[in-house]
């Protein structure tokens, strides 16, 4: 349980930075979001040849289709998500995607009989109140282009919380097979929807485009889903959910330092809720 717990932080500071690459990939969001899990399937595919890890057919035929589905579900989640930084800023646009931890921590007493807490509800309302503080100040009342992004970015939540509900359903494939199999799946819907909408434009990446697209295929997400993948299984939905919330907090510093966005005393308040109820969660959760 712990490791799971330093595995999923780690995480979610690595997801917390990727707006800061994406932004130098002059490429649509739905080819970025190919190249991502093509990449990252390759990089992990070689893992998987070299270490002779290799995928039997009868082990994963029962959980085939969640496998699809939760694949398809990851690849959408991507091409909203980058729809939004290009409407707002990385901050808001992250910040409005993670609504889908409160829909998780909502869903799982439902879905998996997972008991809620007294803390765990108070840890989630406060982060909640931490994000309203973020978005609904810093976003609406701007421009349309702002409530355009924010609204990619909730999209882009839904389809991530329906990922986290998904995985948990997915008891039999391991982490590093499953996330495999998902980029595969991802690859398999965005395939046709790239060369419906405008199609390849690899030839128009700049050296430093290409670096940025790298880093976020092979570290961003060959590297990092699977640790976040495998913390997933030994995590309760709600904790998980909670800790989460350090790729936002993690969002806005980089939006504010490395992207020169700028930040109100709202936004401080609201990530000062978000990182101090995670924390005091995960300290609860060791008790």
């Amino acid at each position: 349980m712990k490791r799971a717990r330093i595995q999923i932080i780690a995480s979610m500071t690595i997801f917390g930075t990727l707006g800061l690459f994406v932004r130098g990939i002059s490429v649509s969001s739905g080819e970025l979001a190919l190249y991502r899990a093509v990449l990252a399937a390759l990089l992990i595919g070689l893992y998987l040849l070299v270490t002779k890890r290799g995928i039997r057919l009868p082990d994963i035929r029962r959980e085939l289709p969640l496998l699809l589905v939760s694949g398809i579900a990851m690849g959408l989640n991507w091409v909203f998500l980058f729809e939004a930084y290009r409407y707002t800023t990385v901050s808001v646009a992250t910040l409005s995607y993670y609504f889908a931890p409160i829909l998780v921590t909502v869903v799982c007493p439902f879905l998996f009989r997972e008991r809620m807490t007294g803390r765990q509800l108070l840890c989630s309302c406060m982060s909640t109140i931490g994000l309203i503080l973020i978005i609904g100040v810093s976003g609406f009342g701007r421009s349309g282009t702002d409530l355009i992004g924010i609204a990619f970015g909730l999209g882009a939540a839904v389809f991530y919380a329906a990922v986290i509900l998904l995985n948990k359903f997915i008891k039999q494939v391991t982490g590093i097979h499953r996330t495999f199999l998902q980029f595969l799946s991802a690859i398999l819907i965005l395939s046709p929807y790239v060369l419906m909408t405008g199609g390849v434009h690899l030839g128009d990446l700049s050296g430093s485009g290409w670096i940025n697209l790298l880093i976020v295929g092979l570290f961003h997400t060959g590297v990092t889903y699977c640790m976040y993948f495998s913390s997933l299984r030994e995590l309760p939905g709600q904790e998980a959910a909670i800790l989460s919330y350090m790729d936002p907090l993690v969002a806005v510093i980089v939006s504010v330092a490395f992207l020169n966005e700028s930040i109100t005393g709202f936004q401080i308040i609201g990530g000062a809720l978000i990182l101090g109820f995670a924390t005091l969660n995960e300290t609860w959760a060791r008790q």
